[in-house]
């Protein structure tokens, strides 16, 4: 449960997870909202088909709410024969045993325990009714649950959180790249449009400044697009997705840009989304600061099922440490926290006039 990162796929895991351990039919887990329902509820044990028919979410009544508001696990032999039992649609499996156990946040900043969730088993397989030992089990499996769940939630505000950077960030860079080059095009238009009849040649070569400023706005705007355009790795997969974002980037800039894929397997979606992202901030970094000639993007598969991404230059070069003492971070404070979020390392070698590399490990699966 600890690996992954995504809230959904926590959920699921738990679910299925407390299904198989204890030998029950039928798994749920609700998570609620606080409108009288679930904001998400997730069955292990039922088909497709028979979820679609079952129906619309459950509200919180009955048995189901009452779990949300206990702190300690509900044991019945029958769920039908409690006094808050309400019923369920005509296709819903029938249940008999039933065991609820709540996920409990324990360190919740209030006096009392927050009930994130409740995980609901149903009919123990073989017959008969749960027993202390399935009820300890579960306890102890509700535990790991409220760390997980915890996490992933941590890891999804965080995520919001980048996104909101991202987005300001990108605004800075257009406010700061392409504002302020159409603002010197504008100029020098005007003042191209002045000298066309008084001095002819100097008018040509201020159209050429013209011609050339325009063109670097363009590669900008080229550039943010691409960092825009994050889609495809769903789609595409990283391998992909990386090299097409080189190209695009090779067309917009004077370095050669240049990407090599190998024995790359298929990754976490969080670390896939990982490494794309620290891939285009180091890129960034890369063509907008180091002046280098040639940039250089690799992407290798580990033994251990894992992956290392490698992002090099030829640049200038810099002194961390300096950089780090003037406040200037360079997205390194951001991509080292992207890194550490999937279980992941991040590496940075550089110094003046040595060029610059960026290595990121992911453990994978």
């Amino acid at each position: 449960m600890s690996r992954h990162l995504e809230v959904r796929e926590v959920l699921r895991r738990i679910t299925a997870s407390a299904r198989r351990l204890l030998g029950a039919e039928y798994a749920a887990l609700g998570v609620p909202d606080d409108h009288g329902g679930f904001a998400q509820f997730v069955v292990d044990g039922v088909t497709d088909e028979q979820w679609r028919a079952i129906g619309p979410l459950p509200r919180q009544h009955g048995v189901l709410a009452a779990m949300l508001h206990e702190t300690g696990p509900i044991r019945l032999d029958d769920v039908r024969r409690a006094p808050a039992f309400g019923g369920w649609p005509d296709a819903h499996p029938q249940l008999g045993a039933f065991l609820g156990m709540p996920i409990v946040d324990a360190d919740h900043e209030e006096d009392e325990d927050e009930v994130l969730g409740v995980i609901y088993l149903a009919n123990k397989r073989g017959g008969g009714g749960f027993t202390d030992h399935d009820e300890e089990l579960l306890r102890i499996l509700a535990a790991h649950a409220a760390l997980a769940l915890t996490n992933a939630r941590l890891y999804e505000r965080s995520r919001e959180l980048t996104l909101a950077g991202e987005r300001a960030r990108i605004a800075h860079d257009l406010h700061d790249a392409v504002s302020q080059k159409l603002f010197s095009l504008r100029l020098t238009a005007k003042a191209a449009a002045k000298l066309v009849d008084r001095d002819p040649a100097r008018a040509r070569a201020e159209l050429a400044e013209v011609a050339r400023l325009a063109a670097e706005a363009a590669d900008e705007l080229r550039a943010v697009v691409v960092e825009l355009r994050p889609a495809a790795l769903e789609e595409d997969g990283l391998s992909a997705t990386l090299a097409s974002q080189v190209q695009v980037l090779d067309r917009a800039h004077n370095a050669d840009i240049a990407f090599a894929a190998d024995r790359v397997r298929a990754l976490p979606q969080a670390q896939e989304a990982a490494l794309l992202r620290v891939a285009q901030e180091a890129l960034h970094n890369a063509l907008r600061h180091s002046g280098a000639g040639r940039v250089t993007v690799t992407l290798a598969g580990t033994p251990g099922r894992g992956a290392v991404l490698r992002v090099s230059d030829n640049g200038r070069g810099f002194d961390p440490g300096a950089v780090r003492r003037a406040g200037r971070h360079l997205g390194l404070a951001s991509m080292r926290d992207r890194a550490a979020a999937v279980g992941g390392r991040l590496t940075l070698d550089s110094a003046p006039g040595a060029g610059t590399i960026v290595e990121m490990e992911v453990p994978g699966a």
